[in-house]
């Protein structure tokens, strides 16, 4: 029982940040505090920035960035010009210095901050010449931020907005907040968490978002907000939420008055609607589509959009998998111009890894987005490492941009002083931003971006720190749910695993069983043709590949199938003693990433090093905690032992299983276990 509870008292230090000593050096440099992101830049350098138009608050931070962040004696010049798209820029050098070139003043300021990139990342500055566009026109954080300051999912503290003191007091950290989304592409941020009290829209509140909308408009950033879909009732007084009742489309459209009259380029509204107990039009009898429609019609006056949500699933007995393609496949060509399907990646819930969502590609006439996210709720929260470019890119080689409006990610800020819990969960924030910009983009260039504006550029430092970025996402594949698992893990708060969940009376589809089926014959969820038939949802291609065991890829086989424990995977090994070697492998990992994070002692100052370490060795515990709790459990089915030249497990099952993280909210766990 001790060695258990030694597991798992996580020890938590605030993260901090120092300038990366030069290579070999054994001295320390001061310390930073992590709040400066990668917008670590020498400042007030006074370069020599010009502007000959009408200035506008975009193109006053422009010029700010530059002149402070400028090393270069050449000069910069802004110019506004034709041609370019509405975001775009180019930058161009020649013999009277640099020009950045934009038909916007937001594209100026874009222009700026990769001026300002490719200076602090090294690049080649001798003849410049690049024209950039963003991919994705909608580039939007989503907070799952309530009123009460608590964030669902946010491992990083409390909300960064300060509802009580708004809006007669503007915390600094609301501007660098937009800086830090600027500089990476980010041109929208929704304020309010999906699951949305209807007391968002009440005047005074509305009050407070213009505030917020004040200080991001010169930043480019536009202000969004959930909204709850009964909040005619709620807040107005009216009997019924109906979205075909002219009533209730008129308290619509004089809260769509009211809000543009404060805010004038109000974003729009992002629902989440007859899903987990959220009202919706459903409520009435009504679609999705005409919910959505009914919204979107007291927007349009005023250029707003509507994100409604495609997350939805009910108790039924019909693969949960299945259940959004389901319920909007029908509906598809019947929403509204300004109506935009906001569909997870995955078809269950951002799990480590999932095929992507199959309405992506069975929407023909309705736009879409897609929903990443950036916080950790199924990736060990802020404790574990896990860079996700990888996953974001593995899902661009499904689906390509084209076929998307926007992009969307569930933000992992909060007021913890390095925004985000862990020093290297903010990669994950520049990696969505720059990866809307473009998703052309490789992980490894994304990276070393990072890296060198975060911490510093000496190889030494940024080429084997890279290498264990890239390789974290796929170790924490393998310690948590290798080989197409999903979803089993611990009840509640989704911090470690607990495969044999069983909790009286909650639903079945919230029960790992549900979703590992395991018995004495094998284990995965069949989703072939002659299980779920979840396959037929994906194009022909993909579903005779998914839907055949041989030729499913083995990361997904038991996403897709039963597989039985003796079945020969291409390596020759059974399929349980390729459960055992990757659950080993991903434990392997963990340990491995301390090794790296030593080695580069050197170039990381004390506190940072301390911290990022301590975090990396709760990672490798918990994937200790992992691998013995799944192998274990699910040896009881398979009969099978651990091969040998597996790590033996540290910790028994019935201790493991007895035994229940105490979170008392949805922070990262601190310490103590309780029975």
């Amino acid at each position: 029982m001790n060695s258990i509870r030694c597991l798992y008292l996580f020890a938590f230090a605030v993260c901090v940040s120092v300038f990366c000593p030069v290579s070999g050096a054994s001295s320390r440099y001061a310390d930073e505090d992590g709040s400066r992101l990668w917008l670590r830049g020498e400042n007030a350098c006074g370069a020599d920035v010009s502007f000959g138009g009408k200035m506008t608050p975009a193109i006053e931070t422009a010029i700010t960035e530059l002149r402070d962040g400028w090393h270069d004696v050449e000069s910069v010049r802004l110019e506004l010009r034709k041609g370019f798209g509405k975001e775009a820029f180019r930058i161009r050098s020649g013999k009277g210095g640099i020009v950045i070139t934009a038909s916007g003043d937001t594209g100026l300021l874009y222009g700026a901050y990769h001026l300002l990139r490719m200076q602090n990342t090294g690049a080649d500055m001798s003849d410049i010449d690049v024209l950039e566009e963003p991919v994705f026109g909608l580039r939007i954080l989503d907070h799952w931020d309530n009123p009460d300051g608590s964030i669902e999912r946010g491992y990083a503290g409390h909300s960064l907005w300060r509802w009580d003191e708004l809006p007669a007091v503007l915390s600094p950290r609301y501007r660098e907040y937009a800086r830090a989304n600027a500089s990476v592409g980010i041109n929208g941020t929704v304020l309010n968490n999906v699951n949305a009290s209807p007391s968002v829209l009440a005047k005074e509140n509305l009050i407070k978002a213009k505030a917020l909308a004040d200080v991001f408009r010169p930043y480019g950033v536009k202000v969004y907000i959930s909204v709850n879909f009964a909040s005619p009732m709620v807040i107005g007084g009216l009997s019924t939420a109906d979205p075909l009742d002219k009533g209730v489309a008129g308290w619509w459209k004089k809260k769509a008055d009211e809000i543009y009259a404060l805010i004038p380029d109000f974003g729009g509204f992002l629902v989440k609607a007859n899903s987990e107990g959220q009202p919706g039009p459903c409520d009435y009898g009504r679609t999705h589509a005409e919910g959505a429609n009914m919204l979107a019609g007291a927007l349009a006056p005023h250029g707003g959009i509507v994100m409604w949500r495609a997350f939805v699933y009910s108790a039924s007995d019909s693969d949960r998998a299945k259940q959004a393609a389901l319920e909007f496949q029908p509906l598809d060509g019947k929403f509204a111009s300004n109506v935009i399907l906001q569909i997870k990646n995955g078809p269950i819930d951002f799990q480590p890894r999932e095929p992507y969502s199959p309405l992506f590609t069975s929407l023909e006439d309705t736009p879409s987005m897609v929903e990443m996210q950036l916080t950790q709720e199924y990736l060990g929260f802020s404790n574990h490492l896990a860079y996700l470019a990888p996953l974001w890119k593995e899902f661009f080689a499904f689906v390509p941009p084209s076929r998307l409006k926007g992009i969307a990610g569930v933000a992992n800020t909060g007021d913890d002083v390095n925004w985000c819990g862990h020093h290297f969960a903010q990669s994950n924030w520049y990696a969505f931003g720059r990866m809307s910009w473009n998703p052309g983009l490789t992980p490894g260039e994304v990276a070393d971006e990072w890296l060198k504006q975060t911490f510093c550029s000496d190889s030494a430092f940024v080429a084997p720190v890279r290498d264990m970025m890239l390789d974290s996402r796929e170790a924490v594949v393998d310690y948590m749910m290798p080989l197409g698992l999903h979803h089993i893990f611990a009840w509640g708060h989704h911090y470690g695993p607990e495969p044999w969940c069983d909790v009286p009376g909650a639903r079945h589809d919230w029960m790992p069983s549900y979703y590992h089926r395991a018995d004495r014959n094998g284990i995965g969820f069949d989703r072939s043709a002659t299980g779920s038939n979840a396959v037929a949802q994906y194009p022909d291609s993909l579903c005779r590949l998914y839907g055949d065991i041989a030729t499913c890829p083995e990361e997904y086989l038991l996403w897709f199938h039963h597989v039985p424990w003796g079945h020969r995977m291409r390596n020759g090994r059974t399929l349980w003693a390729e459960m055992c070697h990757r659950y080993d492998h991903g434990v392997s990992e963990a340990r491995r990433f301390q090794q790296v994070w030593d080695a580069v002692e050197p170039y990381v100052d004390s506190r940072r090093f301390r911290d990022v370490g301590s975090k990396l060795r709760i990672q490798s515990r918990d994937a200790v905690w992992w691998k013995d709790a799944c192998l274990q459990y699910f040896s009881t089915f398979s009969g099978m032992p651990i091969p040998y030249g597996i790590e033996r497990p540290v910790h028994d099952l019935g201790d493991l299983m007895k035994f229940r993280l105490d979170i008392s909210n949805e922070e990262c766990p601190e310490s103590g276990f309780s029975k």
